[in-house]
């Protein structure tokens, strides 16, 4: 329908202005006689009509907690703040309103800025109330009981291999121990998952994903769907074509990054897809405008129908990779500061006016000028249309590379027929995201606009949204003001002294490699019954390239002087060791080559101090009588270029020389996947 009818409207500039600040304010005013020399305006006519049937279903817009920790910091948020952040993410008609969750499957690894516990450490451990997935996954359910939920591992525990770095040489102990986490989500939590994932980002195994399917349905679990591959298009696509059986199990493809575009064999599958991992990119106007970009043209161009953001909100030390690459921010539980983001009201003009369920209209969806649409109907006669005239540079995703188009003010004339014919005005809701001015007006309701005989028209600027729908239902709602940002306390101490603590780790503790969790220690005679426990003791199958020490980092990445003091317990006899650390540079994905100052105590009686978590950089190294099974406290004195380390309260080695880094992050951890215990953590 697009481009049937094209004419060019001449508009004086002195009324264009005039007419874009009446459109703004919601009245109506049609153009002027042409005037010499003016600057044509574009415009078209689009058609909608349900009348031939409809286009695909709608199945969501939504966001991934985890690959990982992305959520790390929200949980210590003090209340109300906590649960204002929810609300903006997932209260229907609120904010984001977000119809589908998806978050990690714990793996005790590294995914991406942070660790998550497994449900299983061990072959005979279960614990289905360890990280803050549970919680989330509860608290989306309490304000919206419809969203969708869906679980995907990126890692591991290392008894899924057997010793190898691979999940799928005993498929029938993958497939249990993730129909495990399904039941576990039902029967601990009341959570049903909708849908299940295979291995994020990493090859798949159709011998794994039919046994995961007869293991599902094994356990009454025949309503869970299975997405496929989480990767590219390809090979998951050839390979259900061509193997009649899989394509009988897996009931959505999920690609990840596919820039709006799909391919040849996805469509032949006639499967569902979706965008199952999108967006990663910085959440200033830029990110605001990718995310508009492809909410409407993953559908448009590549008949994708649901795209789900990484990540759902920035709670993760902002130094870590990809920081604020969600849809709000909250990495300041200590201050209770949080951002709501320009994405999260591009959102709305989306999953406030659809659900999953309705169907997109059977449209071209390209405007003439530059840009997109999508039409959406319940099938009851309501109809929503989501406009969007994202400029190249200011809608560039972080991946993958965007190719040159132009935009263009237009006018955009749209036909309803078919069951909307009778429509008579439209709800109004827009966004400008203003680049040159420095001010964006989001999601703002417009007068409405009038239909006369299924006709009406719009002017588009560039860089806009438009939501035109029947539904009356569409708030922007706002909390008061949060307190404003403060650095993360300057002197934090934390004794680990609960006892049901409402998570299993620590506040502010961002384990990156390992898993650092609170511990009872029944024997104990007094002074250490509550600790901090690292719990991981075989090197899981990894994402990407894990430590081969674990580490977990606190504090402000700008500290440059600091008195780090903590109690430590070696577990592991003879070649157990355990460090404090000062002027952490680095962490997530890069954890292996992270550089700083670092002071560890071995079981064998000897220390060292070194520049680097690898351990290669020696500064200095010495014998310090230390033992296993015994606690001790080390203290690790940073200031300007030089370095001093005391155990129990004495002098063990100073002056020692600090050229680079001049500045990090605290952390604690151990030589190696072993047991070891903390205490009495102080940070000045």
């Amino acid at each position: 329908a697009a481009g049937a009818e094209r004419s060019w409207i001449g508009i004086g500039m002195g009324c264009a202005a005039l007419l874009w600040g009446s459109i703004l304010l919601g009245c109506s005013c049609g153009p002027g006689p042409p005037t010499v020399g003016a600057a044509p305006l574009l415009a078209a006519t689009y058609v909608l009509d349900d009348a031939g049937g409809l286009g695909r279903q709608f199945d969501g817009i939504g966001a991934v907690s985890g690959g990982g920790a992305t959520s790390r910091l929200l949980v210590n948020y003090q209340e109300p703040y906590r649960s204002q952040i929810l609300d903006y993410l997932f209260k229907p008609n609120f904010g984001a309103s977000l119809h589908i969750l998806k978050v990690e499957i714990g793996g005790d690894a590294q995914s991406t800025d942070g660790t998550e516990p497994s449900h299983m450490h061990y072959e005979n451990d279960e614990n289905y109330f360890r990280g803050y997935e549970w919680w989330l996954m509860k608290e989306a359910k309490k304000r919206n009981p419809k969203i969708k939920l869906i679980g995907l591992p990126w890692a591991f525990p290392a008894w899924i291999g057997k010793g190898e770095n691979w999940p799928y040489d005993y498929p029938d102990v993958t497939a249990y121990y993730i129909v495990s986490w399904i039941l576990g989500a039902k029967q601990y939590h009341n959570l049903d998952i909708d849908y299940i994932g295979i291995w994020n980002e990493r090859a798949f195994s159709s011998k794994y994903i039919k046994l995961l399917r007869y293991t599902l349905d094994k356990h009454g679990l025949e309503q869970v769907r299975i997405i496929a591959s989480d990767r590219l298009w390809e090979p998951i696509s050839f390979v259900l074509l061509i193997d009649s059986e899989l394509h009988g199990v897996v009931d959505v493809i999920g690609a990840h990054y596919p820039g709006t575009k799909t391919v040849q064999n996805a469509l032949l599958t006639e499967k569902k897809l979706w965008s199952s991992e999108d967006y990663s990119t910085f959440n200033d106007e830029v990110g605001a405008g990718c995310w508009a970009r492809i909410l409407n043209q993953n559908y448009v161009n590549g008949n994708m129908t649901a795209t789900i953001a990484w990540n759902l909100v920035a709670s993760y030390y902002e130094q870590l990779p990809f920081g604020r690459c969600g849809l709000m921010t909250a990495q300041e539980p200590w201050s209770g500061h949080y951002k709501v983001e320009a994405p999260i009201w591009i959102t709305a003009h989306t999953t406030q006016f659809t659900q999953p369920g309705w169907s997109y209209l059977q449209v071209d969806g390209h405007l003439e000028g530059g840009g997109s649409f999508v039409a959406l109907t319940d099938g009851l006669g309501n109809i929503t249309i989501i406009i969007e005239t994202m400029t190249h540079n200011h809608s560039k995703c972080i991946r993958p590379p965007l190719p040159n188009f132009s935009v263009t003010p237009q006018r955009a004339t749209f036909y309803l027929k078919g069951s909307f014919y009778m429509v008579e005005t439209l709800q109004r809701w827009h966004t400008r995201l203003g680049f040159e001015s420095g001010k964006s007006s989001l999601f703002q309701q417009l007068k409405p606009v009038k239909v006369w005989k299924g006709r009406f028209s719009l002017d588009l600027n560039v860089d806009e949204v438009y939501t035109l729908t029947t539904l009356k239902t569409g708030q922007k709602c706002r909390f008061p003001e949060p307190p404003p940002p403060q650095p993360f306390p300057s002197n934090y101490k934390d004794d680990f002294n609960i006892r049901n603590p409402p998570f299993s780790e620590a506040p502010n503790f961002a384990d990156q490699t390992g898993v650092f969790e609170y511990f009872v220690n029944a024997s104990d005679p007094g002074d250490h019954v509550f600790t901090l426990r690292q719990v991981v003791v075989q090197r899981p199958i990894t994402w990407v390239s894990d430590a081969d020490q674990t580490i977990s980092i606190i504090g402000n990445f700008q500290w440059v002087n600091m008195i780090v003091t903590c109690d430590i317990y070696i577990e592991k006899q003879h070649d157990g060791g355990v460090f404090i650390a000062g002027r952490v540079d680095n962490g997530g994905i890069y954890v292996r080559h992270t550089k700083g100052v670092f002071f560890w105590v071995f079981a064998d009686g000897t220390y060292r101090v070194t520049g680097d978590l690898a351990g290669e950089e020696i500064l200095m190294k010495g014998l310090s009588g230390v033992r296993d099974n015994a606690w001790h406290t080390l203290t690790l004195n940073i200031q300007g270029n030089s370095a001093s380390g005391l155990l129990n309260g004495y002098p063990l080695w100073e002056n020692v020389t600090i050229s680079k880094p001049s500045n990090g992050w605290a952390a604690l951890g151990t030589r190696s996947f072993e047991f070891a215990q903390f205490d009495n953590f102080h940070v000045e």
